[in-house]
């Protein structure tokens, strides 16, 4: 791994360590005050209802081969994940506080294995798996294109990159709040790339992609096979 990118990547690491106690609070919006944050700052754009869109890109009968990248502390996959009793399912983060939490989260899931690691340098052979999910990650990987080259290339044929992210360009408010505070403390890394940029369909047959506020979701395959992506 290239130094900065290592230096970023351990910056990030001790931002989230020091959030431990507010990030999940934050995206599910248990509290008031995330509630308002949330309200004043991201247009009342709900994390838990983006979650349960992109999640349901994801058959429930699904018995192959997931890749969670970051799984952060499962959040938002952990019920989802002891449903798919099938399936094998592989968690990466960086942060080996965040896949405490995880482990935590997950319990007794035994179609779930938590390996600490670089989104850019993944340990897995060409094609692994049958489905890439990156919630909320890209935004905060420090090389994005080494984060798109490498959940293409461990995706088989066919297979399905489904995510969720923050993009610019699409609220003053939140671009603000994302350039002068959340990146400055080290929980987003620049370069943010806009809903025209992210250019998904270069590499990837879209089957569903929404801009909601400053976040957007999809459902991309490999090109190949086509399953369909419904909703």
């Amino acid at each position: 791994m290239h130094q900065d990118t290592h230096n970023e990547y351990k910056s990030i690491t001790s931002s989230y360590r020091r959030s431990r106690s507010i990030y999940d609070d934050v995206l599910t919006q248990d509290k008031w005050w995330s509630r308002l944050y949330i309200r004043l700052f991201w247009s009342g754009v709900d994390d838990n209802i983006i979650a349960a869109k992109v999640l349901r890109y994801i058959p429930d009968d699904f018995t192959g081969r997931l890749l969670d990248v970051p799984v952060g502390t499962a959040v938002f996959t952990h019920r989802k994940y002891r449903k798919l009793s099938g399936a094998h399912i592989t968690c990466l983060d960086y942060s080996e506080d965040m896949l405490t939490q995880a482990s935590e989260r997950l319990g007794d899931c035994r179609n779930v294995r938590l390996i600490q690691g670089d989104v850019g340098q993944m340990p897995f052979r060409n094609g692994t798996f049958d489905i890439v999910l990156s919630m909320n990650g890209f935004h905060a990987f420090p090389d994005k294109r080494a984060a798109f080259r490498e959940t293409y290339r461990v995706l088989r044929t066919g297979g399905r990159f489904i995510g969720c992210w923050y993009i610019r360009g699409e609220s003053a408010v939140t671009d603000t709040l994302v350039r002068q505070f959340l990146a400055r403390k080290g929980w987003f890394t620049p370069p943010f790339d806009t809903a025209a940029r992210i250019r998904l369909e270069m590499v990837y047959d879209l089957r569903a992609f929404h801009v909601e506020g400053s976040m957007v979701y999809f459902c991309a395959v490999k090109r190949g096979m086509k399953p369909s992506c419904s909703q």
